[in-house]
């Protein structure tokens, strides 16, 4: 909780990438093998993976073999922390990660190639990323598809990212796919706590209500626990401190995600912007096994304490499409998070009538 195409390059290639694929098929030298162009993905995974460097070097091979059985069309990761392309001084390039130094060059050279390699060769890669080993996100999508835009900010600017790499946008010729890292609401009323996360929550109400002439699909690790019933002990998250400090507005007491003022917000993004929660829409019940995304430490206070922060959010247009969503992860020994606090999330959509594309 604290928690193109964007080619996949060679080691040591310096090449662009191109917002669109060669003729041939072929980027960055390498000859790719033909594939039937879909208009639109039906299938979406979105995960924290708490430093995606960390997860290739220590758990890739079952996150992989996860990957190859469920075959999503669309991956969303977010909390890559990976430091974006620039040296020390000079302007850094948010979609690039960096390699201007030994250890930089080898890391991106390990986190490359784990990319390279099945199934997740079969995906174009975009980056927006931090200037240093913070926060970042990056969006996956299969070659099949063809995006017709992709931006990394919220005004839809395809050359600015947003601070700290929270955003990236693609957009198909059915929907929008929205994949954000949203910042933690903080324990204090200072800076970089509460007033960053309702500046954020403003900007996202604001995007969602203009941007409703096309269906939207919002997924991330949206770091907000809308209902009782989205946390494991609503009492212990209502009731949490840091350190005795108790806010002078009782609207922002209690455990960051779970505080009234950004459920409240929240839920008026929601129904400002027409949009449904996919997960709760198919299960209506409380879930303590398999309801939640993020799980405390297994040891300390936080064991067993869990909360689904982790969404995918669709436009009510979509809400009768909306097939499957499940979390898959379970238990308070975090079976299924792939040594990441947070569990993967997916969303399966029915084929859409013709009318609607």
């Amino acid at each position: 909780m604290k928690r193109f195409f964007k080619p996949i390059e060679k080691e040591g290639s310096a090449k662009k990438p191109s917002l669109s694929p060669s003729k041939n098929g072929a980027e960055n030298g390498d000859a790719l093998p033909e594939v039937d162009v879909k208009k639109e993905p039906l299938k979406f995974l979105t995960w924290n993976a708490n430093s995606l460097l960390l997860r290739v070097k220590s758990n890739w091979p079952e996150f992989s073999n996860f990957v190859s059985n469920l075959d999503p069309d669309v991956i969303a990761i977010q909390e890559v922390r990976m430091p974006a392309a620039g040296s020390k001084g000079a302007p850094k390039k948010p979609g690039e990660l960096k390699d201007d130094t030994s250890s930089s060059r080898e890391e991106k050279q390990i986190l490359m190639r784990a990319l390279s390699s099945p199934p997740f060769g079969n995906y174009h890669v975009w980056w927006s990323l931090a200037d240093t080993k913070y926060a970042g996100t990056a969006l996956l999508v299969k070659k099949c598809l063809r995006p017709l835009k992709v931006s990394f900010s919220l005004d839809g600017t395809v050359s600015k990212h947003e601070p700290d790499g929270r955003v990236i946008l693609a957009e198909f010729e059915t929907l929008r796919i929205l994949n954000t890292y949203a910042p933690n609401n903080g324990w204090k009323d200072e800076e970089n706590s509460f007033q960053r996360r309702r500046k954020w929550d403003k900007r996202l109400l604001e995007f969602v209500v203009q941007s409703s002439d096309k269906p939207l699909i919002w997924c991330g690790d949206l770091n907000v626990s809308h209902e009782d019933i989205d946390v494991s002990h609503p009492e212990f998250f209502s009731a949490a401190k840091m350190n005795g400090y108790v806010p002078p507005n009782k609207e922002d007491c209690g455990q960051p995600g779970f505080t009234l003022a950004e459920r409240k917000r929240f839920g008026a993004i929601l129904k400002e912007g027409r949009l449904v929660d996919a997960y709760r829409y198919l299960h209506k019940e409380k879930d303590m096994e398999c309801g939640f995304s993020w799980s405390g430490h297994p040891i300390g206070k936080y064991r067993g304490k869990r909360m689904r922060i982790d969404y995918f959010i669709v436009s009510e247009k979509l809400k009768e499409r909306v097939a499957e969503c499940e979390m898959h992860g379970k238990g308070i020994e975090l079976e299924g998070f792939y040594g990441s606090d947070h569990c993967p999330v997916s969303l399966q959509l029915s084929e859409g009538c013709k009318e609607d594309k």
